[in-house]
C-alpha cells in the first residue's frame, strides 16, 4: 500500500484556510450592493477542497479532513478564550483590539461549528452520490450541485442559529439568500480552476475514486486513505 503524494498537504491547506476564515469572519465587508462577512474571501474555497477530496480520494478522505477542520476550529476557539482570560501585562495596551479579533461569542462559536460540520458533510455526500449517478462524467454537475446543497445547509444553519430572535424572519431570509447566492456564484466562477486542479491531481496521483461501497456514516473515523 502506498500513501497519496498530495493528500496531507491538501488537508493541511484546507484546515489553515478554514482557521483563517474564522478570524476574517469578524469583519463585515461591502461587495457592490452586498454586505457580508470577511470570511467570504476564503471560506467558499473550503467547499472546493471538499470537492477535490471527494472526487479524487473519496468520501473517506473528505470525512477525515472535515473532522480535522472541526477539531482545529474548536481548538482555535478554546485557546483564544483562554488567552483572552489570562491577565495582560500592564505595559501591553492592546487587549481590546485582541478581543475584537480573537473573541468569539458562544452563540457564534456554536453556529459556526454546527454549520461547518453539517454543510461540509452534505457537500461531500452529494458530490460522491452524483459521481456515481453520472458515472464520473460531467464534473461540473457535481461540483456545482454539491455546493448548492452544502451551502444551503451551511448558510441556513449559521444564520438561523446566530441571529434567530435578533432579526425578523424576513430579515433572516434576506441574509440567508444573499449569502447563499454569493457562495454558489463563487463556486460557479471557480469551476474552470477546479477542473484544472482535479485533472492535474488525478494524473499525478493516478487515482479516480468512486464511492461504490463506502459507508457514509460521518462518525465513522478511520485512518488516512491509501492507494491499492
Amino acid at each position: 500500500m502506498h500513501r497519496f503524494r498530495y493528500l496531507d498537504a491538501l488537508t493541511t491547506a484546507f484546515v489553515v484556510i478554514l482557521l483563517v476564515s474564522n478570524l476574517l469572519a469578524q469583519k463585515v465587508i461591502r461587495i457592490g450592493p452586498f454586505s457580508t462577512s470577511g470570511a467570504m474571501v476564503l471560506f467558499p474555497i473550503t467547499y472546493i477542497f471538499g470537492d477535490v477530496f471527494t472526487e479524487i480520494y473519496g468520501y473517506t478522505a473528505s470525512r477525515r479532513a472535515i473532522w480535522l477542520g472541526f477539531f482545529g476550529t474548536a481548538l482555535l476557539y478554546a485557546v483564544s478564550a483562554l488567552v483572552i482570560a489570562l491577565p495582560a501585562d500592564p505595559e501591553w495596551h492592546n487587549q481590546a483590539a485582541f478581543i475584537t479579533v480573537f473573541g468569539f461569542l458562544p452563540r457564534i462559536l456554536i453556529a459556526s461549528l454546527i454549520a461547518f460540520w453539517a454543510g461540509e458533510f452534505a457537500n461531500s455526500y452529494t458530490m460522491a452520490k452524483l459521481k456515481l449517478i453520472t458515472k464520473g462524467r460531467m464534473l461540473w454537475t457535481r461540483t456545482v450541485g454539491s455546493t448548492v446543497v452544502g451551502q444551503a445547509v451551511d448558510t441556513t444553519l449559521v444564520i438561523v442559529i446566530t441571529f434567530a430572535g435578533t432579526f425578523s424572519p424576513h430579515k433572516l431570509l434576506v441574509i440567508i439568500v444573499t449569502g447563499y447566492l454569493l457562495k454558489v456564484a463563487y463556486e460557479v466562477l471557480a469551476t474552470p480552476m477546479t477542473y484544472l486542479v482535479i485533472g492535474w491531481l488525478k494524473r499525478a496521483e493516478h487515482v479516480d475514486t468512486f464511492d461504490t461501497h463506502t459507508n457514509f456514516n460521518p462518525f465513522r473515523l478511520g485512518g488516512q486513505p491509501e492507494k491499492p
